[in-house]
């Protein structure tokens, strides 16, 4: 039967070897097909020319793969974890499993180092947890808030938007105990949601550096909530002390990078932002944000001829997917209800032996990839 059915197919370059990629789609697809046109042509060891996946005989996160290995010789292999999986934004914010962070330096911005294999690629944003040397040291300032991963620079490092090189950051070593990270595994269900603050440059303009990607766009209405001990606070919307019970708001003037916006405040004179905030003053600590203002808006862009649907991308500077909202005015949120699948970065292993990491699902650096998806009304047994 075919009635109800759906099947969707495209094509990607891959930015950066073993990064996950996003496939948005109007359905959560059933069975997955992949084919790596790069890995076909080359035929060089450690290569994934082909993959398939199937809901009903497969679990998530894994794929049957086509692998070439020493020789070369093309053998079948399979890919245990970070394989193909499906996603619907009704799962809400949920984390992934938590991962032992053995270090991090202080250093500007942040290296985290992880006591296994990360699996994380640039893009995807990560949440900190438990960052304490001792009972009153280490980072712990930093806990508890969305980053969003802006390098990779090995299987066990990876680098976010924050200033731990200060007077009241203490490194960590050694593991220690309750130190985690956990990926937020959907973190952009609505857009362009709350950010949280990391750096602020003041002057005639204000440009603020976000922990993970703004998605804001030019033109876009802005309010901020600074709690007094981060600095900055003239930027907050209230008080107005002008006209009482009046917002304050700001409009984003450029957009510099995905974590980068520079806004109309004149903050000449303004008090400097500091997160160097005790470690010991982190119990209840609130943390510095920038909302968007607005009512409910798709945050599609203007019609100005050609695609019908110029659906939204994010993040908004460089690197955005889509999501399958239509158009309307630039607005506040985007009501990001996406579904679809996830390419990851899994290694293939052959029966009996190990996976070799230097293969990835998701292909490498400038792999051009074809992906097939389909929604079958029926399956039989």
């Amino acid at each position: 039967m075919t009635e109800y059915s759906r099947s969707a197919k495209g094509s990607f370059t891959q930015s950066a070897t073993g990064n996950a990629v996003y496939i948005n789609l109007p359905f959560q697809p059933t069975l997955i097909k992949l084919t790596n046109i790069t890995a076909y042509t080359n035929f060089a060891a450690s290569d994934i020319p082909w993959a398939v996946w199937d809901v009903a005989s497969m679990g998530q996160g894994t794929a049957a793969v086509g692998y070439v290995g020493t020789g070369p010789v093309l053998q079948t292999a399979w890919v245990a974890t970070q394989g193909f999986s499906t996603f619907a934004a009704g799962l809400g914010l949920q984390l992934g499993a938590q991962l032992q962070i053995a270090s991090i330096a202080k250093a500007n911005p942040t290296v985290v180092t992880t006591a296994s294999a990360h699996g994380l690629s640039v893009g995807q944003v990560v949440i900190l947890e438990g960052l304490f040397q001792s009972s009153t040291t280490g980072m712990p300032q930093m806990s508890n808030m969305p980053f969003v991963i802006t390098a990779v620079g090995s299987p066990t490092t990876f680098t976010v938007l924050w200033n731990s090189n200060q007077s009241n950051y203490t490194a960590l070593s050694g593991s220690p105990a309750g130190a985690y990270v956990r990926q937020v595994l959907y973190p952009n269900l609505y857009l362009p949601g709350v950010n949280f603050i990391s750096a602020i440059s003041t002057g005639t303009t204000t440009s603020i550096t976000t922990t993970t990607n703004h998605n804001y766009v030019v033109g876009q209405e802005i309010a901020f909530r600074i709690p007094s001990v981060w600095g900055t606070t003239q930027l907050n919307s209230l008080p107005n002390n002008l006209i009482p019970g009046s917002p304050i708001y700001a409009y984003v003037t450029a957009v510099s990078s995905n974590t980068v916006f520079v806004c109309n405040f004149n903050s000449t004179g303004f008090t400097a932002f500091n997160s160097n905030q005790p470690a010991t003053g982190t119990s209840g600590l609130q943390y510095p944000q920038v909302v968007s203002v607005g009512d409910v808006n798709s945050g599609g862009f203007p019609y100005s001829g050609g695609s019908l649907y110029p659906s939204p991308q994010f993040p908004t500077f460089s690197g955005g997917v889509p999501t399958i909202n239509g158009p309307a005015i630039q607005g506040a949120f985007v009501n990001n209800t996406r579904q679809g699948f996830i390419i990851g970065a899994g290694n293939a292993a052959v029966a009996g032996g190990s996976a070799d990491t230097s293969s990835h699902l998701s292909g490498e650096t400038s792999d051009v990839i074809m992906w097939e998806a389909y929604l079958t009304d029926i399956a039989m047994p």
